[in-house]
């Protein structure tokens, strides 16, 4: 008999139909009642046995987190919750789980902080929350790559090792073959990176956009969606040293395309979640809810998660300048009173409470801010005419504050020269980049979504730890 996943019966069944359905126990109630639960779906199917048919030695081995393979009939349920459950006529122990071993783990059938869940990230699959959000991971990924193949696009996949450092930030993992307690050395007692694998220095990637402008500008539209990496030394709730990255890149498209489409991607994304995810959803959404109960009323969210993802599809984002932003914020009850924590002055970067403001207090709808000081932005970010700002723009969510970052290209060859210069990264290190903008140099715009920011916000979680499956972070390598 082929088996047939509990998502699929839950979802179209006939009474009295003959099932397989495999899974692991979450709950075995009297010698009687199994709840199973096979990862297809959030919610368990319940099997019922008479016990006084089965060899109490099996009985007992029915234990949490034991895998079963179970064949009966679809019956209707009598009891509350469930339309169906399944009359057990064989059942088979697939692996054992020794209930004292389990008493010690994530498995144990009660409610465990997010702390301890992370030391166990190998179980935790295992547990409802982590389902429901990885079951939900996935359906942002395929939401990504349905939204731009529909468009025509090509998927690029752009180097992991690389040479060049696309964010001029500095901060990446060196990768190398050279021996850390002998390295060869030149005339200056320097490590000489000639004799390394690749003949010279090389790290792993921190943005794949670089190389993903050069398939743009031949290909017509691109999209990458890999891991990109950054050894910067935090351990906050929003940042990992290994996380995944979205950056699409369209040739002739200026800011106003670039912004056209992010906003058209971001409500695609929320849209699929809302259609095809409602059962985890649900279940995050009440989870939250019961969350924000403990909270103060003045730390509260004022959106629950799922009225935060319809927020995002039911309005139009708005579109305002930093200049703009900064005369708003200067001009609100927040500043005014002296409650931001961190200054509002232009030709600074704005903070998550200054943009958060903008969102959820000003506007009540999603914000894209443009036009931003060159002096705290990447130098591929096209000069505008005033000379002191750059075409780039930032989306702000409800909740989280900045999620997507991106500009027009700086597609003059002139131009980008002189501000290589300025950010000091030699011309010989990027001849590659600058070439593109020598033989048929067009506008060009693309941006940059962290996939698991995207991810915290349409599960509702507050640490980015728990959203991907083996977070990377300083001193933490595990699994």
């Amino acid at each position: 008999m082929t088996r047939t996943k509990i998502a699929s019966l839950l979802s179209q069944y006939e009474l009295g139909q003959e099932v397989l359905v495999k899974g692991w126990v979450r709950s075995f109630r009297n010698n009687q009642f199994i709840q199973l639960n096979d990862g297809s779906t959030i919610k368990n199917i319940q099997a019922v046995i008479e016990f006084e048919n089965w060899n109490e030695n099996e009985l007992k081995r029915i234990t949490t987190g034991a895998a079963l393979a179970i064949k009966g009939t679809v019956v209707e349920s009598t009891g509350a919750g469930q339309a169906i459950e399944i009359q057990v006529k064989e059942l088979d122990i697939l692996g054992d789980a020794n209930p004292e071993e389990v008493a010690k783990t994530v498995m144990q059938p009660k409610r465990h902080s997010l702390e301890y869940l992370r030391e166990q990230a190998h179980l935790r699959f295992r547990t409802n929350v982590f389902g429901a959000v990885f079951r939900i991971r996935h359906a942002v990924s395929y939401a990504i790559h349905q939204f731009f193949n529909d468009r025509g696009f090509y998927y690029l996949h752009t180097p992991i090792i690389t040479g060049s450092d696309a964010e001029g930030a500095g901060e990446m993992f060196r990768v190398s073959t050279l021996d850390p307690k002998n390295p060869p050395l030149n005339e200056q007692g320097e490590i000489d990176w000639s004799e390394d694998f690749f003949g010279k220095q090389v790290n792993l990637t921190v943005s794949g956009q670089l190389e993903a402008e050069l398939g743009a500008l031949a290909l017509g539209q691109v999209y990458t969606f890999g891991p990109t990496f950054r050894a910067e030394n935090s351990n906050t709730a929003r940042h990992l040293a290994e996380f995944w990255m979205i950056e699409p890149e369209v040739a002739f498209n200026d800011l106003e395309d670039n912004m056209n489409l992010t906003e058209e991607f971001l409500k695609h994304i929320c849209n699929y979640v809302l259609t095809n995810c409602k059962d985890d959803l649900e279940f995050l959404n009440e989870r939250e809810k019961n969350e924000q109960k403990q909270k103060p009323q003045n730390e509260r969210n004022e959106l629950t998660l799922a009225e935060r993802l319809e927020f995002v599809v039911a309005n139009s984002f708005e579109r305002i300048t930093y200049t703009k932003a900064i005369e708003l914020l200067q001009d609100s009850k927040p500043f005014k009173k002296k409650q931001f924590k961190y200054p509002v002055e232009w030709g600074t970067d704005l903070q998550s409470e200054h943009e958060r403001y903008l969102v959820e207090k000003h506007f009540k709808k999603p914000v894209i801010i443009t036009d931003y000081p060159a002096s705290f932005k990447a130098f591929y970010m096209r000069q505008n005419e005033d000379g002191k700002t750059v075409a780039a723009m930032d989306v702000l969510f409800p909740g989280i504050g900045e999620i997507v970052g991106g500009s027009q290209r700086e597609e003059r060859l002139d131009v980008l020269k002189k501000k290589c210069a300025d950010f000091n990264i030699p011309e010989e290190e990027i001849w590659w980049y600058l070439d593109t903008r020598r033989f048929g140099s067009v506008p060009h715009s693309g941006f940059g979504l962290g996939f698991e920011r995207m991810v915290m916000f349409v599960t509702g979680m507050t640490n980015i730890r728990d959203v991907i499956p083996f977070p990377r972070t300083p001193k933490n390598c595990e699994f």
